[in-house]
């Protein structure tokens, strides 16, 4: 395990494994979203709307 933390500590990222996991007993388990509003789903497809553009932008960046 102290390889992995060397690598991280090389890569530059400050966050450990365990401050992921912190973060995750912050969300509580059930949620008030209601997945069937119209609302929900127009955030949704926006989301992935941008999500896929900077997709697009890294891939030509790349090449």
């Amino acid at each position: 395990m102290s390889e992995r933390q060397g690598t991280t500590a090389a890569g530059g990222n400050s966050k450990s494994t365990s401050g992921r996991d912190a973060s995750k007993k912050d969300v509580p388990e059930d949620f008030d979203i209601d997945m069937d509003a119209p609302e929900t789903e127009k955030a949704a497809v926006a989301i992935q709307s941008q999500f896929r553009k900077f997709q697009k932008k890294k891939q030509d960046v790349k090449s």
